[in-house]
C-alpha cells in the first residue's frame, strides 16, 4: 500500500470511494464530504498528510466529524462551516489552537469532511482514524481503550448554534450528545477526543488514509476495467465474498438518531435458492444466512458493492431490487481485544452471537 503524503483535488475521488466502501454501510454518502473538501482545496491548497510518529508528543490533535442519523443528511445538507464552528468552539475551552486533525472513523462522511476542515483550518491531517472503519456511537473508538476521554467536547449545526460538552465518561457523552443532535435536527458537527501526540501516537489506527485511498483507486481501475473490483479487493484486503444476490426487502427506520433496521437479500447465480439478512444501525453489524447462522459480525466488516458497477452502496442508498454483493473484512486487531469486544462487539448491540473471527467462520 502506498502512503499518502499529500491530499489534492484529485485525490478526493478515491479517498471518498474508498471511504464509502469502509464505512460498511453507515457514515454517511461521503459524497457532501467530497465537494465541501474539493472547494476548501482549492481556496486554500493541498492538505499534508502526517505520519502519526511525526507528531510532536505535546501537539494538540482532534478529530472531527458528523454526528447523527445518516438518513437525515440525504434531505439536511451541511451549511459548510458548522464543523470548522466546532473546532473553533473547542479551541478556546482548551485555550490553545490545534496543530492537527484527524478523522474519527475510516468511512463514510467522515472520511472527507476532516480533510474540509485541515485544508480551511490550515492544518495537516493525520493517516490514521480511531475506527478503522464506522461505527454508530461516540464511545466505539480506540481513543476509548487508551482511556482518552471524549471531552470536551465542541457541537455545531447549521443554525450557527454551537455548544460544549462535559461528562464523566465516553458512553455519557455519546448519550447526551445524541439527544443534543436530535434536537439540531437529526445530524450536527462535532470536534472531540482532543489529544497530545503522544497519546494520538499510541491510541489511533494507523494508516487509514493511505488504505482508503488505495481502496478507492482500486474500486475505479477496476471500474475503468470493466471489472468488479470484489475479487481484486479480497486479495488485497484478505476480504471475503459473503453474498451475491437481490435485495428483496429493507425495513429500515430512523430512531434515536440513529438509522436502524434490516435488509433480505435473495441468492443469485452460486447463491440462488439461499437468504441473506444484513442488520444494522447505522453500519452493517450482522450477516446471517436462512437459517439465522452468522456469517460476518461486528467489528469485522461487512460492505456491499453493486453487482453490476462495484460501486460501494449505503444503507440509506439500499433499496428493493439491487443487485449487490456482500463482502466481509477482518478488522484493525485491537478490536478483538476484551475491551474492543465489550465496546463494539455483537453482544454490545443485543445480538445472542459470539464473536468469530470472519476468517474462522465456516461457510458452504
Amino acid at each position: 500500500m502506498r502512503p499518502i503524503t499529500e491530499i489534492t483535488r484529485a485525490d478526493m475521488a478515491h479517498i471518498a470511494l474508498g471511504g464509502a466502501f469502509l464505512g460498511t454501510g453507515g457514515g454517511g454518502d461521503p459524497y457532501i464530504g467530497k465537494l465541501m473538501a474539493e472547494q476548501a482545496i482549492a481556496e486554500h491548497g493541498p492538505v499534508p498528510v502526517l505520519d502519526v510518529e511525526a507528531l510532536d508528543d505535546d501537539a494538540l490533535v482532534v478529530p472531527v466529524a458528523m454526528m447523527g442519523a445518516p438518513t437525515v443528511m440525504l434531505e439536511k445538507l451541511p451549511r459548510g462551516d458548522e464543523a470548522i464552528n466546532a473546532l473553533r468552539s473547542l479551541e478556546a475551552v482548551l485555550g490553545r489552537k490545534a496543530d492537527a486533525i484527524f478523522c474519527i472513523e475510516a468511512g463514510g462522511l467522515n472520511s472527507t469532511i476532516p480533510i474540509a476542515v485541515a485544508a480551511s483550518a490550515g492544518l495537516p491531517i493525520v493517516d490514521g482514524d480511531g475506527m478503522g472503519r464506522a461505527f454508530p456511537e461516540l464511545q466505539m473508538v480506540s481513543m476509548t481503550m487508551f482511556g482518552i476521554h471524549a471531552c470536551p467536547m465542541a457541537m455545531a449545526d447549521e443554525k450557527g448554534n454551537a455548544l460544549v460538552l462535559n461528562t464523566v465518561d465516553n458512553l455519557s457523552t455519546e448519550k447526551f450528545a445524541r439527544v443534543i443532535t436530535v434536537e439540531m435536527g437529526g445530524a450536527g458537527l462535532i470536534a472531540l477526543y482532543p489529544m497530545t501526540g503522544r497519546q494520538a501516537k499510541e491510541a489511533i489506527l494507523r494508516g487509514s488514509l493511505s488504505l482508503i485511498h488505495n481502496i478507492g483507486r482500486i474500486i475505479t481501475t477496476e471500474q475503468a476495467a470493466n471489472r468488479n473490483p470484489a475479487d481484486l479487493l479480497a486479495r488485497e484486503l484478505n476480504g471475503v465474498r459473503l453474498f451475491e444476490g437481490r435485495v428483496t426487502d429493507v425495513d429500515r427506520r430512523t430512531e434515536g438518531g440513529f438509522a436502524r433496521g434490516q435488509a433480505r437479500l435473495e441468492g443469485l447465480e452460486a447463491y440462488a435458492g439461499r437468504v441473506l439478512t444484513l442488520k444494522f444501525q447505522n453500519e452493517f453489524l450482522v450477516a446471517e444466512d436462512e437459517t439465522g447462522r452468522p456469517l460476518a459480525m461486528t467489528p469485522d466488516l461487512i460492505c456491499l458493492l453493486d453487482l453490476e458497477t462495484g460501486q460501494p452502496i449505503t444503507t440509506e442508498q439500499m433499496g428493493y431490487g439491487f443487485r449487490v454483493i456482500a463482502f466481509g473484512l477482518p478488522c484493525d486487531p485491537k478490536w478483538r481485544s476484551p475491551h474492543g469486544l465489550d465496546l463494539v462487539g455483537p453482544g454490545y448491540f443485543g445480538y445472542a452471537h459470539q464473536y468469530q473471527p470472519i476468517e474462522d467462520i465456516e461457510r458452504n
